[in-house]
Order: structure tokens, then sequence, then C-alpha cells
């Protein structure tokens, strides 16, 4: 019988050498951002000299497109703090105009939601993650570096009057700071379509000494949640990697993101874009894949996907921080964490 030849499977699809499919895009826009975040700038943003500029907007367009010609549908705008940016508004028009992207998310410290969280449903943004990592307003001041907990509350608030459904509030999880707050956060979402989500704190090459004496394991939550009545919910492949687990009682959920966790990555499906044009396959250990040189024309379009998905094909199975081995990343206002 004779054989027929099967043409391969995948050059044009963002898949990699586990068959782990990609459909999921975080693109950091700036480095920048106005909080001094205890666990992330300290000392506030400094301008790297000499560095290359960020990604113009029809830069962006060209990335974008070209992920989504392999099978992305979702984009989740990250910085810094990406509404610093002037042309933030076209940007997300920019990106929703792309056909295949279903979804467009975006990560902010919520500093401008009140006044602007109206116009960024008007362009295009489907969802909204909001760091906020404490109900204190001296903790979150202690925290951020910036008294700004009244906004932030109040941007929440706005957006569900602008017509989002659910909002994402962000905590990174603090021994000694913020995780007494539990007991609050969870009376906080009883009646609010609040998914709250905690963050394990993660190692970074700037942040040794304060890793070691705050982490906590989100393990603890997650436990507690169990005995409490709370069930864990299936994943849908545009998910993050939150583990999310929601209550009769309530009309919030909690989400818990614990990178330390045996076999997290064995769902990754999200790759990242710096801010400056560079791939980057793991949030963690490597210096990235520089994509700037063929964002430059239209033209460029098959090069570039055939960068990625060459880049791909080196994607290591995990990340390496439950060996202590942090990578290259200094901080995670760089990528966009």
């Amino acid at each position: 019988m004779q054989s027929i030849p099967i043409k391969h499977i995948g050059h044009d699809r963002l898949v990699d050498a586990f068959q782990r499919q990609y459909y999921y895009l975080r693109l950091s826009i700036t480095d920048m951002c106005n909080f001094r975040c205890n666990y992330c700038l300290p000392n506030g943003y400094q301008p790297e000299p000499n560095k290359p500029s960020f990604l113009t907007l029809d830069e962006i367009r060209r990335v974008v497109n070209s992920f989504a010609a392999m099978g992305t549908e979702k984009v989740r705008i990250t910085g810094g703090e990406p509404t610093l940016r002037k042309d933030f508004l076209p940007i997300v028009e920019t990106i929703a105009r792309i056909e295949s992207i279903k979804q467009i998310a975006l990560t902010t410290n919520g500093f401008r939601m009140a006044k602007d969280v109206e116009k960024w449903r008007d362009v295009g943004v489907t969802s909204i993650n909001v760091s906020v990592d404490s109900l204190d307003p001296r903790m979150f001041h202690r925290i951020t570096g910036v008294n700004k907990f009244d906004d932030v509350i109040r941007g929440i608030e706005r957006a569900f009057d602008v017509g989002y459904a659910k909002i994402k509030v962000n905590s990174v999880l603090m021994k000694q700071l913020n995780d007494t707050e539990f007991t609050q956060f969870l009376a906080w979402i009883k009646d609010k379509p609040i998914q709250m989500r905690f963050i394990e704190l993660m190692q970074t090459g700037e942040m040794d000494r304060f890793f070691h004496q705050y982490h906590l394991s989100g393990q603890v939550l997650a436990d507690k949640l169990l005995q409490t009545g709370w069930v864990l919910q299936t994943k849908g492949i545009l998910d993050g990697p939150a583990k999310v687990f929601k209550h009769p009682d309530y009309r919030g959920e909690i989400g818990l993101i614990m990178p330390y966790e045996k076999h997290f990555c064995a769902s990754c499906n999200r790759l990242r874009v710096s801010a400056k044009g560079k791939l980057h396959l793991c949030l963690f250990g490597e210096e990235g894949v520089d994509l700037r040189d063929l964002l430059q024309s239209d033209e460029q379009q098959s090069q570039l996907q055939a960068r990625l998905y060459s880049a791909l094909q080196g994607k290591r199975e995990h990340h390496f921080l439950h060996s202590g081995d942090s990578g290259v990343r200094a901080n995670l206002a760089s990528i966009g964490g």
C-alpha cells in the first residue's frame, strides 16, 4: 500500500516541543510605573540610559497580527503601568481591529481607572486586572509607596458602573504584611463580582532578601478554602495560571497563582513580548529573542512568524523557580509580570 506523505503540522501555529499550544500573548507596552511597590520597584522607576524606545503603534500592530495569525486569541496589555502611555487608547483600538483576537485584557495599578475606565471599555478592553495588595489604606501605602487606595477602590466601583460584569483583583501574598487580611478580602467579595487573586511572591534578582523574608506559599490558602466549602473550577483554554475557587454563598471568586507548585508549567498557554520588542518564552530564566528587526514592515510577517515558531521550540518544559533559579529577571516591571 502506498504511504501518503503527511505535511508537517505546526509551523503556522504556536506549538512547542511538548505540544503545548499558545493562545495568549502578554504584551508589555512600557517599563514605566508610577507606583513603588516593595516587591517590584521599591526605589521607583529608573529609566535605563541609551536603551531602545518602547514599541511603536505600528510595531505593536505587526507583532499582534503575527501572533493572531498563529492562533493567539487573547492579548493582555501590561507594563509597568500601561495606561501611562499617551497612545494607550489607540493601542487598544488597533489590537481590537485584529479579527481573531477575542479578548483584550488589561493589567493596571488602577490609578486612572475611576476617570478613564469607560474610555477603556469603549475602545475594546474586555477585562481588567487591578492590583490591590491591602484593604487597609495605610498598609496599601506601605506596600505600594503611594497614597492612592481610595482612588483605586473608586475605580473598581466605576468599572462595574460602566458595564464590566467581573473585575479581577491581584494581591501579592506577603507574610507579616497582608497575609492577615484574608478574612477582610473574603468579606469584600461576598456580594461583589470580584475574582480576588492571591499571587505568591516570586524571587527576582534584585529582591532575594525580600523574598526570603516575606514569601508565603499559596497552598496555605488553598487548604483553607477547600476546608471551608470552596470548590476548584475547571480551566478554559484562554485562562491564565490561576487556580480559581467558587463558593455557593459568595458572588466573588478566589484565584491562587502558585508558580512554585509542582506541574505549574504543564498548562502554560502564554508567551510574552517586552515593551522593547523581545519575545520571552517564560517569565523567568532567559534573555529573550529580539523581534524588532522584523517589525519594520508588513512584508516581514512570514519571517516574523518563522522566528516565533523557531524560538518556541527551545522553550523549556518548566521554569526552575522551585530550585532557586530565578534566571535573569531583575524585576517584574521589565516584562509585565
